[in-house]
């Protein structure tokens, strides 16, 4: 998962015609970690393209989608936030259920 390095970037990521998942974070969040622990193993059953954001680094961007709590994965396509879920209490299979329901 690449690491978000600029707002201009996360401008032009989701403004792509395919579906782009970005997941909020930051480095001193314990839920954060643990979806760490297995988020790779989801990634490679979905297609879509993966970011992550450091919320900390970009405050801006999680009052603009209104992330109100990390992690959060939020959905884009063609500028728009097209899912958003709130990741904290979720389980892999809650998360890859989630995502079943996005299309790529």
């Amino acid at each position: 998962m690449k690491a978000i390095e600029t707002t201009e970037q996360f401008q032009q990521l989701i403004s792509s015609p395919k579906t782009i998942m970005v997941k909020f974070e930051t480095n001193w969040c314990p839920d954060c970690k643990r979806l760490n622990m297995y988020i790779d193993d989801i990634i490679k059953d979905f297609d879509f393209e993966w970011y992550s954001n450091d919320r900390d680094q970009f405050p801006k961007l999680g009052e603009d989608y209104q992330v109100l709590g990390i992690p959060s994965l939020l959905a884009f396509k063609n500028g728009e936030k097209i899912a958003h879920l709130r990741a904290d209490d979720q389980t892999p299979d809650d998360i890859r259920a989630y995502l079943n329901t996005i299309e790529a």
